[in-house]
């Protein structure tokens, strides 16, 4: 597999971890019931979506710069 390839799995696996833990977190902080963690980590993952489209490359669901984002072209 391609450098590449492995940094965007590796970005795309840590986001979607983060995302998990931390509505996992909430809810236990917030003492509501388990089953709220899914649309809180969804919530989470809009959030990172507008983030990206603001920080990364267009075209990308990237959170990185495009200058080091793994699945932008190096000219």
């Amino acid at each position: 597999m391609g450098k590449q390839l492995l940094l965007d799995l590796a970005e795309r696996a840590g986001w979607t971890g983060a995302q998990a833990a931390l509505g996992l977190a909430v809810t236990e902080l917030a003492d509501i019931p388990v089953w709220w963690a899914a649309p809180v980590a969804l919530a989470l993952a809009s959030a990172k979506s507008w983030i990206a489209g603001r920080l990364g490359r267009k075209g990308t669901a990237s959170t990185l710069p495009a200058t080091v984002d793994p699945a932008s072209r190096v000219v």
